[in-house]
């Protein structure tokens, strides 16, 4: 396991700083490619889920049922629902009004309206997003740590769903100071908390892993991910208005992993 821990940290802050990437495509393109990001989205979505289920919780539980009978499999799915309630717990510690999953499209840049909104609103959702980074942080990190495979995909899905974020981010702050390099840095910057995310995971349970607690941590990740999926990437996916592609792309994610992970 240690053989994959610097590349756990390295695939956290490649997916973190995707938000860059956001900041930038608002920046170099006219419109938002919506039948892209909807397609996209969906892809993440499977991605996560089918790692998720399949590698992530099944594993675990199978593992812990053979441990401790009723009592292990029951403390997986455990786990699990507690990893869903730590991302709702930190979903709701954040005011409707700056909630990230609103879309923010490439053509707001130029829409007068957007010109007189304050610069404490992008830091408002820079912030939000930062929140909701650190957990993904945490699951790309663990994932990571299972297997390098695994953890590639999970960079990935979390990668591309933070390209969005990145155009939520630099969109308010580019409008608020005319500056594309202050609405990039705060872009990028909300980015970071993944990698706080990996450290946070690294110093909490590194030092004190077993292989019980290892399976459980798992179980909990994907419980995060499952979230993430229904709660973020395809509820974002359906307000580009490309529903069915959002769903293709689900299946797609979903029928990528399950011929890499054989």
């Amino acid at each position: 396991m240690s053989d994959n821990l610097l590349l756990a940290f390295i695939l956290t802050g490649v997916a973190g700083v995707a938000t860059g990437i956001g900041s930038c495509i608002a920046f170099f393109f006219n419109h938002s490619n919506r039948k892209f990001l909807s397609l996209s989205l969906g892809f993440s979505g499977g991605v996560m889920l089918y790692i998720s289920f399949v590698e992530l919780f099944a594993g675990a539980k199978s593992f812990l049922s053979e441990r401790s009978g009723t009592a292990g499999a029951l403390s997986a799915i455990g786990a699990f629902f507690g990893g869903i309630a730590l991302s709702l717990l930190i979903d709701r510690l954040i005011p409707e009004s700056r909630n990230p999953h609103e879309v923010r499209k490439v053509e707001e840049m130029s829409h007068p309206d957007y010109k007189k909104r304050a610069f404490r609103s992008g830091i408002l959702f820079a912030l939000a997003i930062a929140i909701h980074n650190f957990p993904e942080g945490m699951a790309v990190f663990m994932s990571g740590m299972i297997s390098g495979k695994t953890g590639i995909f999970t960079a990935l899905a979390v990668a591309i769903h933070n390209i969005p974020e990145g155009i939520t981010v630099s969109v308010p702050i580019y409008h608020a100071t005319g500056s594309r390099k202050k609405a990039f840095l705060w872009s990028f910057a909300s980015g970071l908390s993944e990698p706080l995310g990996a450290l946070a995971a690294y110093f909490l349970f590194l030092p004190f892993l077993t292989e019980t607690l290892l399976m459980l941590i798992y179980a909990g990740v994907a419980g995060i991910m499952v979230f993430l999926t229904f709660d973020e990437l395809l509820p974002l996916a359906r307000e580009y208005g490309e529903h069915h592609l959002s769903i293709a792309g689900l299946i797609c994610g979903m029928l990528l992993m399950a011929l890499v992970l054989l």
